[in-house]
């Protein structure tokens, strides 16, 4: 059994064009139009190209009276627009002090350096103590025994 013919109105085609500029997925437009996704490609694909552009274009024009006017959101519309459409960032500045007469290389590598051989020389000792103990417990045949 085949189905009877589709035949767009005025009103399915602003239904269309409306569903498409909010971004309502074409399988589920052509779900409310009760037409198969083909039908919707077929009979409305002008409705569906332009949708999403004419949809930025109105938010645009709402958005820029409302940068270059007065009222209480004038101004994080401005700041928004100035962001996507000038270009305009926010940066932060980290402001580094350091000796001009050494470069920053030298002072990590340098205090970098001075740790790791602290580090190293605290291991040794730990190491040079504890093997001078043990030699000396055997060498005298003492072991602290507190087996019971």
């Amino acid at each position: 059994m085949s189905r009877k013919p589709h035949s767009p109105t005025e009103q399915s085609r602003k239904t269309v064009e409306a569903m498409s500029a909010y971004g309502i997925p074409q399988e589920d437009i052509a779900s409310v139009l009760e037409i198969d996704r083909k039908t919707l490609a077929k009979y409305y694909d002008q409705e569906l190209a332009v949708a999403k552009a004419k949809a930025n274009a109105k938010v645009a024009e709402n958005l820029f009276r409302k940068a270059t006017g007065d009222g209480p959101q004038s101004v994080s519309a401005a700041i928004f627009w100035l962001k996507t459409r000038g270009q305009w960032k926010e940066t932060n500045y980290h402001e580094i002090e350091a000796n001009v007469n050494s470069s920053i290389y030298d002072w990590i590598t340098g205090t970098l350096g001075a740790t790791r051989e602290a580090v190293e020389d605290q291991s040794n000792a730990i190491r040079t103590t504890g093997s001078k103990r043990n030699s000396r417990e055997v060498a005298s045949g003492s072991t602290d025994s507190t087996m019971h």
